[in-house]
């Protein structure tokens, strides 16, 4: 191998040969490369700087014919030194420490140092380079200098980042080398013996001895079953533990040597790695059943069992060994066999617990000839349903309403609450309103007269109370609640639950309704909210005519009495009472077993219908008097549309196509206006003459003498009831209908 070119050396390629610079050349003072010169010397004879001098480590031995820096004098030289330390054992009753053998390697042309530790056979410690090459402080308190040749030699000891290493030898050239630069080297130390390793090896010349032969016949099984395996599809639930989950696995039995195998089966979309179905559960090998075993001696757990009958102390006799036929001392080990594999067996795979679920065709016939099982039906491998996790919010804050407020809690960015509107919306913002007539319930008795309209919109669960105008009543009336949802009342305010609301449920006739603190009494209802109840009997069981009869059925003992009484307040012998007596008779028959509500319902189904020929002009005047003021002059379109709907050309409509008309064309009327409109102009078929309705209607045409104004003001709000409900539902019942059907007295 060349050498390289040493600082000062170059090559003339025009001239062919070598020739030395003579001016100047380079060199290295205090490991620094310099510009030498060898012209002019410095006063006293000293070299001038630049010049060539001998450096401080000049005391070093040189290599032969060059006097150049020490990383090309020193180039490939290191010393080696033999070392070793004592670890404590604290861990382990079996030794109480270790000896470890290390090489310390020392590089003179830059002084840095790397020690290794040479590997042993099956030591269990992590071995190789300890410390990789570079230069190393001395222990404090002189950590401010590095390790040097000097403080190495023989038998002494040194200190790597606080661990001791005592050198006890080191090889031929480092003696040299250390003789050569001053250093007495002390005599060689003795390597010391690790005691567990020396333990350990004699264990080892003692459990290996000379076995003899003993052959066992497995070619009959491997050439009748060779290729045949049964397959077996498994779960391993291990959803009890911390991020554990079910996992379905296939499980396939060697019927060559009785081995197992099982691997695993990955569905689609399970989220774990698709290389991780061609790893094995359990690789190819005989299955223990009581896993997983005892830990043994090497050559406990054997097919061959031997007696030394001819050992001796003595060198060089000879060994005996003879096969023991009692097997004294054998372990034996019990192994998963075909008969043990069965649908709906849990087998013990290591410690864990796998549920065979089902088989393949050729395991069932397989165990069908040899074993004459019949039943393979499969085992569910489903999982069983999550348990349902309760969300837990924090408490409302008090800003918003509390939809809102938790519309932050489900996502980084809010999405604003919409309500849900519910079916029954229907057109017009006052539209499908349950409307109550109510009082006060107070203990100041200024406030004990005073009525309240309570409104219950359906399409959003709002309420809201209007106290009618009455003048020279000391009230000033007017909306006493604006439309809002209405909490029930006592519940605490900041709290992770949803508040309560009140529903349409808790409102009938009778009931007592506390909004906000103030205790109302529901008296009454008009007409669209009895009906709406009567046909909702799901949510209003008050309003169900077959429930209430029951309760007089109850009564059937007192039947003759019930006949007295009705009698009797009946004095001109009308077959009907007032609602007001009716109502009395049945509280006291029933010893208050009805309610209002319930009342009410009897009443309606049991009414005497009233003579409306007089109100026909007044509701034709209320109806002209809303068209002129919201300016409806559209009834030849009306026309049009009712003689585009008669296809057989009678000049009348059903009612339902009267009324659906009149809202498709925005007629100003609610809906209990309108039917008790159009109800006056219904013949024996409830059919309609839909010309003369609508130019009866016509203002312009027909106009309709004025209305006088009420005693009372009225305040306009599309959230609330203009009308004052009537406290009286029904004013006539025909009372000998009702016991005609309840007890059959005549």
């Amino acid at each position: 191998m060349a050498l390289p070119l040493l600082p000062g050396y170059s090559f003339n390629r025009n001239a062919g040969k070598e020739k030395f610079h003579k001016s100047q050349h380079w060199g290295f003072c205090n490991n620094v490369r310099m510009l030498l010169s060898e012209e002019k010397p410095g006063i006293g004879g000293e070299p001038l700087l630049g010049q060539k001098v001998k450096t401080k480590f000049s005391t070093y031995p040189k290599g032969e014919g060059s006097d150049g820096p020490s990383w090309v004098v020193f180039d490939r030289q290191v010393l080696c030194f033999d070392a070793y330390v004592e670890d404590e054992m604290i861990e382990k009753r079996q030794e109480i420490y270790r000896i470890r053998y290390y090489k310390i390697y020392f590089y003179p042309e830059d002084d840095t140092i790397e020690v290794n530790e040479p590997e042993v056979e099956n030591s269990g410690l992590p071995q190789g380079t300890s410390i990789r090459r570079h230069r190393i402080a001395l222990p404090p308190p002189n950590d401010d200098q590095f390790y040097t040749v000097y403080d190495f030699n023989i038998n002494v000891d040194i200190v790597f980042y606080g661990r001791t290493f005592k050198i006890y030898d080191c090889d031929k050239f480092t003696k040299n080398f250390l003789r050569k630069i001053g250093v007495k080297l002390n005599p060689p130390g003795r390597r010391p013996e690790d005691p567990y390793l020396k333990m350990r090896k004699e264990v080892l010349e003692h459990v290996e001895p000379l076995r003899p032969y003993e052959s066992f016949d497995t070619l009959r099984q491997f050439l009748q079953y060779d290729g045949k395996v049964l397959r077996f599809f498994c779960l391993w639930d291990d959803s009890g533990s911390l991020f554990g989950d079910r996992r379905e696995l296939v499980l396939h039995y060697f019927l060559s040597d009785d081995t197992i195998e099982i691997k695993q089966a990955l569905p689609d979309n399970s989220g774990r790695d698709a290389r991780e179905a061609k790893l094995f559960f359990l690789r190819r090998s005989k299955l223990p059943k009581y896993g997983p075993p005892g830990i043994y001696q090497p050559g406990q757990i054997t097919d061959h069992s031997v007696l030394n009958v001819f050992g001796g102390t003595y060198r060089r006799q000879k060994f005996g060994y003879v096969m023991d036929k009692y097997k004294l001392g054998k372990v034996d080990q019990e192994f998963y066999k075909d008969s043990d594999l069965f649908l709906g067996a849990t087998i013990n795979v290591w410690g864990r617990k796998v549920l065979l679920c089902d088989c393949d065709e050729f395991t069932k016939s397989y165990y069908k000839s040899k074993y004459g099982i019949e039943n393979f039906t499969p085992v569910s491998c489903k999982p069983p349903p999550p348990p349902k996790i309760e969300r837990k919010f924090p408490p409302y804050t008090g800003f918003g309403s509390e939809e809102d407020s938790l519309r932050s809690c489900l996502s980084l960015k809010p999405v604003p609450y919409v309500k849900k509107l519910l079916k029954e919306d229907s057109y017009g913002n006052i539209g499908n309103v349950l409307r109550f007539f109510a009082r006060l319930i107070t203990a100041k008795c200024a406030d004990a007269d005073r009525i309240f309209v309570i409104s219950y919109f359906l399409n959003d669960g709002t309420l809201s109370v209007f106290e009618p105008i009455e003048r020279n009543s000391g009230y000033t009336g007017g909306l006493f609640l604006k439309r809002s949802r209405v909490k029930k009342y006592g519940q605490e305010v900041f709290k992770s639950e949803f508040s309560e609301y009140i529903q349409v449920e808790e409102l009938y006739i009778g009931a007592k309704v506390n909004v906000n603190g103030y205790l109302f009494v529901l008296l009454s209802a008009d007409e669209y909210t009895l009906n709406y109840m009567e046909k909702n009997v799901d949510k209003f069981p008050f309003s169900n005519i077959e429930l209430a009869l029951q309760k007089l059925k109850d009564e059937e003992s007192k039947s003759r009495e019930i006949k007295q009484v009705f009698a009797a307040a009946d004095c001109n012998h009308t077959k009907m009472v007032d609602f007001n007596t009716f109502r009395d008779l049945l509280l006291n028959i029933t010893v208050n077993k009805l309610i209002d509500q319930e009342i009410i319902t009897i009443a309606r189904c049991y009414r005497v219908p009233e003579d409306i020929d007089t109100d026909v002009n007044l509701l034709i005047a209320q109806a002209q008097e809303k068209l002129k003021k919201n300016m409806f002059e559209q009834f030849d379109r009306v026309i049009f549309s009712c003689v585009y709907e008669d296809r057989e050309k009678k000049n009348v409509l059903p009612s339902r196509d009267i009324k659906r008309l009149c809202k498709t064309h925005r007629f100003p009327f609610t809906d209990d206006f309108l039917e008790n409109l159009l109800s006056r102009f219904e013949d024996s078929e409830g059919q309609i003459n839909y010309k003369s309705l609508f130019h009866i209607l016509n203002w312009r045409i027909n106009p309709m003498s004025e209305l006088q104004a009420p005693d009372y003001l009225k305040e306009r709000c599309e959230d609330v009831w203009f009308g004052m409900p009537s406290p009286i539902p029904v004013k006539f019942v025909r009372y000998l209908d009702l016991l005609k059907d309840m007890y059959g007295l005549e």
